[in-house]
């Protein structure tokens, strides 16, 4: 009976610091994955199934570490490897009950609405529909490192270890996608300046 109320006493505890993290880092977590998928309803699918993923994990994180160092390397990687590739009918919403060995009966988690809410509709404005437009026509990895760094302003050591790669491979990465974003952005508005901004 003691280990019961113990595990129960755990799995509630997991639950309230999993909903802080959620509260304090999904509009961030959602702001990096519009810039990856481009548009509101696949950035809210792919934001969520990251977060279920976060607490399915929760247990690998280093506190010591900053939360979204390591929820970015699950972001990330949800998108460059299998995100594309997955279809609506795997979808699954945070509503739905979450099992897990510790908690075989589900967990439900109360959230914030995800929809856009003002703050993030005026920075939804602000985005500037043409980068958007270049940065959707990068491979995935040339993009996910440009966001990270243009965008999110993560330095190189800190991308290498999101993506699990090597400096020297952010570093070509960031380049090649800048170029090519570049280039794309003075064939499709050549009036942009594009010195100033996500491409620097």
């Amino acid at each position: 009976m003691e280990l019961e109320r113990s595990a129960a006493s755990a799995t509630t505890s997991r639950q309230a610091e999993f909903e802080e993290l959620v509260s304090r880092y999904y509009r961030q977590a959602y702001n990096l994955a519009y810039r990856l998928t481009g548009n509101a309803a696949d950035a809210e699918d792919l934001t969520q199934d990251a977060f279920v993923k976060a607490y399915r994990f929760l247990d690998r994180y280093d506190r010591s570490l900053p939360f979204m160092n390591w929820f970015n390397r699950l972001l990330t990687n949800l998108f460059i490897d299998d995100y594309r590739k997955k279809s609506k009918a795997r979808y699954r919403s945070l509503d739905e009950p979450l099992r897990t060995e510790e908690s075989p009966e589900g967990v439900s988690m109360e959230l914030t609405d995800p929809s856009p809410g003002p703050e993030e509709a005026a920075i939804a404005r602000q985005y500037d529909a043409v980068i958007q437009e270049g940065l959707a026509q990068l491979p995935a990895e040339f993009r996910t490192a440009v966001a990270l760094a243009d965008l999110e302003g993560y330095s190189y050591e800190e991308i290498a270890e999101i993506m699990r790669c090597s400096i020297g491979t952010v570093r070509s990465r960031i380049h090649r996608g800048r170029k090519q974003l570049r280039s794309f952005l003075e064939r499709r508005c050549p009036e942009l300046s594009v010195e100033r901004g996500a491409t620097q």
